[in-house]
């Protein structure tokens, strides 16, 4: 059993609110509290609009009520209470409480009844109904929690669900805007090209990012700070009111780190939200990055980070600053100063950060406003292998026969288009089936470009009836980005080479994954020769 003093010391300065005609009665009433070591403020009202007025000035923690008085009645009270805060103890302290009325009372959603005769069990009896109010609002904050996890998650499977159908609307206007710019003899055709591919490529960023931050992935990767930034710059758009100014500021833009790119971009979201919510009447919202080095006296006794390189994210923003109680508590769980707010975006954000092996800092002003810093370590620079980068020369076939199975027929059309000005006879189908037809009338071809989305001959019977027709070239699969690579998409029989492209392609990615599928597969031949 906890000492007293231990008590004392779990129970917060509270406000308690007095509803109480007699001004010694509620004296006796405040010395049971200070007795017992409650420290309190206290307001004392008597009638029906001070009570109100009190109730929305002061914002009590506790009202303790006399069930009677002139022109005024604890029922009246509990009422009213009831209907402008449903979790705000209240107490019946009276002389006059009989069982069968303090029955009724407790019906009507009084937390406790006191009889003045034995004010001894008052103090506990505050204890008790604090301690409840807040157990009860950390649940009803923890279903809220839930339910928005619920809806996010629902969310995810909803952006999921669209991605594919988005990405295939995109498609065409990256492999159009590509064809129009190569009529160069029009610069107005070139310039349409040019605007109908960046849009192309415009939404499908939009779509990665948003698809990427709704599903959360938890995995390890090299995060890049500008793409890292880029992608939090498309998620705040529309998010920021005309009356802020967001300043971006990359120092380094190929600084590079090992993270989670996700994890961060929600991170950093997050702050950037709390940061316009703390402008109401306007401001500058700046996010900056920069190479920092911190010293093993930077490092918090309890922070798990190493003396090092760093790279440092700041959000900072000219607002309405934090008084030092909210700083003091501000990774408290389900703490917040915001109207329906979780109070766990803060405390989300700093396990983010410590995840990755870093710090956080913040420093705050009132009146001038807040400034967060978040510390990521720098993994050593991954040297990726140089890859040749062929020449347009390079790119155009030379008459190789390519089959194309695509089921949309606007993709269809396009991709054929695009591969046969660029020198390839191409041979488009619509299903599985029909390209096995086709291979029955004319004759295995040198490469066949497959999209993994079909639903009238999956993609998966049509490699297993590639391989019964005795084909032993590449397979070039067009699937989506999050397909696993374990996926049986992805596999035929004879130990045939598939290669991914996810979708949607561009011009010159789709010749460069045609351009090394064909020259893997003259390797091979030559080595089975």
């Amino acid at each position: 059993m906890p000492d007293k003093s231990s008590q004392q010391r779990a129970l917060p300065r509270i406000r308690v609110l007095q509803v109480e005609d007699s001004p010694l009665d509620a004296e006796l009433v405040l010395t049971e509290l200070q007795a017992d070591g409650i420290d309190y403020d206290v307001r004392l009202v008597d009638d029906e609009p001070a009570f109100v007025e009190t109730l929305k000035a002061f914002k009590p923690h506790i009202v303790l009520s006399d069930l009677s008085m002139p022109g005024f009645s604890g029922q009246r009270a509990l009422e009213l209470l009831r209907d402008l805060s449903g979790d705000i103890p209240f107490i019946y302290v009276s002389a006059t409480l009989g069982e069968e009325a303090a029955i009724a009372a407790l019906r009507e959603g009084a937390t406790d009844y006191i009889l003045k005769q034995n004010p001894a069990r008052l103090a506990s009896a505050v204890r008790r109904a604090m301690r409840e109010a807040d157990e009860q609002r950390a649940r009803v904050r923890a279903e809220a929690e839930l339910i928005r996890i619920q809806r996010f998650e629902s969310l995810a499977m909803l952006a999921g669900g669209l991605s594919h159908d988005l990405r295939n609307l995109l498609q065409p206007l990256l492999l159009a805007g590509d064809s129009l710019q190569d009529y160069q003899d029009d610069p107005r055709l070139a310039r349409l090209g040019a605007l109908v591919r960046d849009c192309g490529r415009r939404g499908l960023e939009m779509v990665q990012s948003m698809l990427s931050f709704a599903r959360g992935a938890r995995r390890a990767e090299q995060v890049k700070v500008q793409a890292l930034i880029d992608a939090l710059s498309l998620l705040l758009q529309g998010s920021v009111p005309r009356t802020v100014t967001l300043d971006i500021d990359v120092a380094d833009p190929q600084l590079t780190f090992e993270g989670n790119h996700t994890e961060l971009q929600q991170c950093l979201l997050n702050l950037c939200l709390n940061a316009i919510q703390a402008m109401p009447n306007g401001g500058m919202l700046r996010v900056t990055t920069r190479k920092a080095k911190l010293e093993q006296s930077f490092i918090l006794e309890h922070e798990d980070a190493q003396p090092g390189d760093y790279v440092c994210l700041t959000v900072t923003d000219t607002g309405i600053g934090m008084a030092e109680e909210v700083r003091r508590r501000l990774f408290e769980p389900f703490f917040t100063t915001k109207d329906g707010g979780t109070g766990l975006g803060l405390l989300s954000c700093r396990r983010i950060v410590y995840s990755h092996g870093g710090v956080m800092r913040m420093d705050s002003i009132v009146g001038e406003g807040t400034c967060f810093d978040l510390y990521i370590p720098l993994a050593r620079p991954v040297i990726e292998a140089a890859h040749p980068v062929d020449s347009d020369a390079n790119l155009h076939g030379n008459a190789e026969h390519v089959l194309l199975v695509v089921e949309e027929a606007g993709q269809l059309t396009l991709l054929t288009d695009t591969l046969d000005a660029w020198g390839y006879e191409v041979h488009g189908s619509q299903s599985g089936t029909a390209a096995l037809q086709w291979i029955e009338a004319c004759g295995l071809p040198d490469l066949v470009v497959m999209d993994a989305d079909m639903s009238l001959f999956t993609s998966e019977r049509t490699l297993a009836a590639l391989s019964q027709y005795g084909y032993r070239s590449g397979v070039l699969v067009l699937c989506r980005a999050d397909d696993p690579p374990d996926s049986a998409k992805f596999r035929m029989h004879d130990g045939n080479r598939v290669r991914r492209l996810n979708k949607p392609v561009n011009t010159r990615s789709l010749l460069l994954a045609v351009h090394d599928a064909l020259r893997e597969g003259e390797k091979k031949e030559k080595q089975r020769h």
